[in-house]
């Protein structure tokens, strides 16, 4: 038989978890919440990323044959369809899912090109070099792509996706 006293005690012991749990999801929906726009442009970038490389080893494949250590020439080809392809699908994405902009699209998508026409070349000098010292494209395309994803994120939260003289907040 159990005591009044012991039922009390799980009570207030399942209140408590309660409560603990409550909070918990609070502070993670408020965390969310604050850091929504790294979230979304992780999400997004993961995705333009992915979309850019699918385009630029199927040109590579195609026009190429897929080399492990492409000329000068093959990697120019290859960056630059990395690039049209990333830049279009990041322009309409990064807009609606990240900076969530209304501004008109004339006036930004000459900001974002240019942007991105900065980490583009940031782009072409990694692949250069690295093809100079014999690393292969994989590793190459890697350590680009964290450098072009980071210029990216910065260049578009400071020039490109602003409300007004305002920069979009975290």
């Amino acid at each position: 038989m159990t005591s009044p006293l012991s039922h009390s005690k799980v009570g207030k012991a399942v209140n408590g978890i309660c409560e603990k749990r409550m909070y918990m999801t609070e502070k993670i929906k408020g965390l969310m919440k604050k850091y929504e726009e790294m979230i979304s442009y992780l999400v997004v970038g993961v995705l333009t990323t992915l979309v850019s490389w699918v385009a630029m080893y199927l040109a590579s494949w195609l026009l190429f044959g897929n080399p492990l250590h492409p000329t000068p020439f093959e990697n120019a080809v290859m960056s630059s369809v990395n690039w049209v392809a990333g830049v279009t699908f990041a322009y309409f994405t990064n807009r609606r899912f990240v900076f969530k902009s209304h501004e008109p699209m004339l006036r930004e998508i000459p900001k974002f090109v240019l942007s991105r026409v900065s980490t583009f070349i940031l782009d072409l000098a990694v692949r250069q070099l690295f093809g100079m010292l014999g690393i292969n494209t994989y590793i190459t395309t890697f350590v680009s792509a964290v450098l072009v994803f980071i210029g990216n994120y910065v260049l578009s939260k400071l020039l490109v996706f602003r409300k007004g003289n305002k920069v979009n907040t975290v």
